[in-house]
């Protein structure tokens, strides 16, 4: 494998959307406690799922906001989790297939919430959502607005949503028991144990230029363009003379948002104590509660296809680990990097 292969990022395109979105913030184009029906009325009307309680479908407490899509606290979820019926009717509708943003955010819209906003922390599809966001508000598709925002002025010229014909020599295979993308897919079958090719170089969705973007997953690159991405976080906002976001908004992305009965979240039944959640970024609160190796302040994401990063402003460390296998943490290759980075630290 050459040090510039091309990799799935999956969730790993997560905080670069939510970096992308909270440029917008800084330009005064909206606030994080702005009802997201401002920008996309369909919002205005969803309803809840009753859950246990017999009824049907129930009126909204109170309106989704910005930063409700930023946490994950929105009350939408993913189709693969098998938390309850709301999964289901994502199955059912098909609402991970290979339709326009703007399509999958109008599905989203149609269907209930798995919770009342505010109320429970649920990984979803929010941050599509926040995609959408950035369309809208910037009047631009998002992968242009990526590209022209982010990735030119950062030199991250191997990430987008394709892969260049010139290129796909450098893109990698993937292996494992399933895509989490299929329209389909549940925790349980993800998690079977098997290992098959689900997707070759060339014959994919990224080995030629689409129209399918996301702001939840989607992105392509490689570990040197994505340590442009972290070292931009790291320096607060600014890599190389170039800035995209100030420092004071780098800090309010990658702090807690969650209150104290929303913590540890939890993935599909698997918590993450000693972590809280920023704005795109997971973020250590308590090394000790965590078990792992690291500093509080450390913020960081994953990917599905075992992709995974974290900066660490303590020790002005980065950590970028890179493979092409689903489902993640199958093996343990985020976890003993870690512990090898770390252990490295003598001084």
């Amino acid at each position: 494998m050459p040090e510039d292969a091309i990799f799935r990022l999956y969730s790993m395109t997560k905080p670069i959307t939510c970096v992308a979105l909270m440029m917008l913030y800084e330009r005064g184009l909206l606030q994080l406690f702005d009802p997201v029906s401002k920008f996309i009325a369909a919002f205005a009307d969803v309803k809840v799922h009753g859950g246990e309680s017999g009824v049907g479908e129930i009126d909204l407490e109170r309106e989704i906001t910005v930063h409700d899509l930023l946490t994950h606290t929105s009350g939408l979820t993913y189709h693969t989790f098998e938390y309850g019926p709301v999964e289901a009717m994502y199955r059912e509708a098909r609402v991970c297939s290979t339709q326009p943003l703007a399509d999958l955010v109008a599905d989203l819209a149609r269907l209930p919430l798995a919770f009342q906003p505010g109320t429970a922390f649920r990984y979803s599809f929010a941050h599509d959502v926040v995609a959408h966001l950035v369309e809208i508000l910037s009047d631009q598709p998002f992968d242009h607005f990526l590209r022209e925002n982010l990735f030119e002025p950062l030199g991250m010229l191997d990430t987008g949503f394709y892969v260049p014909e010139d290129k796909l020599d450098r893109f990698t295979a993937m292996y494992g028991s399933g895509d989490w993308n299929e329209p389909e897919m549940t925790i349980t079958r993800w998690y079977d144990g098997t290992d098959n090719t689900i997707a070759r170089p060339r014959d994919c969705l990224e080995s030629s230029r689409h129209n399918v973007l996301r702001g939840g997953v989607g992105l392509v690159s490689t570990a040197a363009d994505y340590l442009r991405f972290c070292q931009t976080m790291l320096n607060g906002g600014e890599l190389e003379g170039t800035r995209v976001l100030g420092r004071k908004t780098v800090e309010l992305m990658t702090v807690n948002h969650l209150p104290g009965e929303l913590q540890p979240f939890e993935l599909a039944g698997i918590y993450s104590p000693g972590f809280g959640y920023g704005l795109g970024f997971s973020v250590l609160m308590d090394v000790g509660l965590s078990q792992k190796l690291g500093s509080r302040g450390e913020f960081a994401w994953l990917g599905a296809a075992s992709t995974s990063f974290w900066v660490d402003p303590a020790e002005q460390l980065i950590g970028i680990q890179l493979a092409q296998f689903q489902p993640e943490e199958y093996h343990p290759l985020a976890a003993d990097f870690r512990v090898a980075t770390y252990q490295s630290i003598i001084d």
